[in-house]
Parts: structure tokens; C-alpha cells; sequence
């Protein structure tokens, strides 16, 4: 789900909202930091607390497309080709835009509502994770849509980077957190016009994936009570961890 075997073309055909996202990502970066009109399309695009509270409304958007160095563009664009093309052949092309902009929306709007007057921002961290925010969902609630390797991938990947949103600096901890809590938000409207069953694979024929058990055939009566067990198990630890984080960066941000 998460690992990329297609070719450039490929890419492009398959997943032409994730590039195009990208490629205003890298164009943008190019003409901020190699004096193409840079330093007006930084002051015009930056989240700016201040220019908001005057009406500047898009400075809530238009910092999703911004970076501040070349390791900050690159690390949001790889994180954007890995996690992203799943979500877009599984929401479309338009909820998958919807979902990415929104959740990088609402991580400014709580950076402009929590950050005194005078904070600026830029990247497009909030918004992905927001694509983490709605993986967890599919993790607890639709599990159809992803199976159970990519799915601790996921976690464990979510739970490193909200570890390092604390301890890193210079990281807008609001936009993380509440770019997460945006993906949580807008996944169930987004993905329950998604058939049980859907296959995300850009090759595959059927939208349902076929599913082999065995040719041996066990009786359990107590099977589905012990596999309700394991899942409410398994969501209360999910959901225990990601609220320990979000309390400790909230307590973090509150106390520096």
C-alpha cells in the first residue's frame, strides 16, 4: 500500500491529483529560493497570524504549498508520493483534494486561533497529517480498506512522528495535532461512499478483494466473540497512545 513500484508515467496516470500537488510543492519552492520573485511570493504565501486577523484569508491555504528549506520540501513531498496515492484512488479525485486541503486548513485556523499575532508558518505537515488521521480511522473502523501489516506500519509511523513533532524545533505542533484531528474528522463523510471491500490497487479488475481462508474448515463457536475482544483490545490501545501524545504535546505547548 505504501511502497512504490511504478515508474514515472505511471505515476502520473495513476495518481495525477498527488502529483500535481507535488508539482506545485517543487515549483513553488523553486521560485521562493532561487530569486524568482521569492521574496514576494513568500510574504504574499506565509501563515501569517497578523495578516489573517486582517482579513488575508488565504494565507490559510496557500502555506500547504510552501517550505523554508530543501529538506523540508523534500521530506513533505516523499511523505506525500508514499502516503498519499492509496487515499486518492480510494476517495477519488476530488474528496482526496478535499480531504488534503481541508486538514491543512484546519491545522492553520488552530495555529491562527492558539499562536499569538505575530507567529508565521509554512509546510505542508498539517495536511499530511491529516492523510495519517484518516489511515487511523480506516484502521479502527474500516478495516476492508487496509490490512493488518499496513495498518501497524501506519501506527507505528504516525506515533514516531508525533513523537519527533515534540522534540524536533522549529515545528508547528498545533498544525500536527490538530491536522490529525482533521483527518479524523473528514474520514467517515469521505470514505462511506467507499463499497466494503474496495480494492485501491490502480491494476486491479474488481473493486472487492477476494479474501482465502484454508480448505480447512473449523468450528469456533466462541470465534467472533474472541475476535470483538482482540478489536476493542486493540482500539482502546490505538486510541490510549494517541491521546497520550496529544495530551503531552498540548502540556508541552502550553508550559514552554
Amino acid at each position: 500500500m505504501f511502497i512504490r513500484n511504478e515508474d514515472f508515467r505511471s505515476f502520473l496516470r495513476n495518481y495525477p491529483m498527488v502529483s500535481l500537488i507535488v508539482a506545485i510543492n517543487l515549483i513553488i519552492f523553486l521560485l521562493v529560493h532561487f530569486q524568482m520573485a521569492g521574496g514576494s511570493v513568500l510574504s504574499f504565501m506565509v501563515e501569517a497570524n497578523a495578516g489573517i486577523a486582517m482579513g488575508e484569508y488565504w494565507r490559510l491555504v496557500t502555506p500547504i504549498f510552501l517550505h523554508y528549506a530543501f529538506f523540508h520540501v523534500l521530506f513533505n513531498c516523499f511523505s506525500i508520493i508514499l502516503f498519499a496515492p492509496a487515499l486518492e484512488r480510494i476517495l477519488g479525485k476530488f474528496l482526496f483534494v478535499l480531504a488534503f486541503l481541508f486538514c491543512g486548513v484546519i491545522g492553520n485556523l488552530a495555529t491562527y486561533w492558539l499562536e499569538p499575532l505575530t507567529y508565521q508558518s509554512l509546510g505542508a505537515s498539517g495536511a499530511i497529517f491529516g492523510l495519517f488521521g484518516i489511515y487511523v480511522y480506516m484502521v479502527l473502523f474500516r478495516k476492508d480498506l487496509i490490512d493488518r501489516m499496513n495498518s501497524q506500519l501506519i501506527i507505528t509511523i504516525l506515533i514516531f512522528s508525533l513523537i519527533s513533532t515534540f522534540f524536533t524545533s522549529n515545528v508547528n505542533i498545533v498544525a500536527h495535532l490538530f491536522g490529525f484531528i482533521g483527518g479524523l474528522l473528514i474520514a467517515p463523510p469521505v470514505l462511506s461512499r467507499v463499497p466494503i471491500g474496495y480494492s485501491w490497487y490502480p491494476n486491479s479488475r474488481s473493486r472487492t478483494r477476494g479474501h482465502y481462508q484454508g480448505t480447512t474448515v473449523t468450528f469456533d463457536p466462541d470465534r467472533w466473540k474472541k475476535r470483538l475482544k482482540r478489536q476493542a483490545t486493540a482500539k482502546k490501545v490505538v486510541w490510549g497512545l494517541i491521546t497520550l501524545f496529544i495530551l503531552f504535546g498540548l502540556l508541552s505547548y502550553l508550559i514552554r
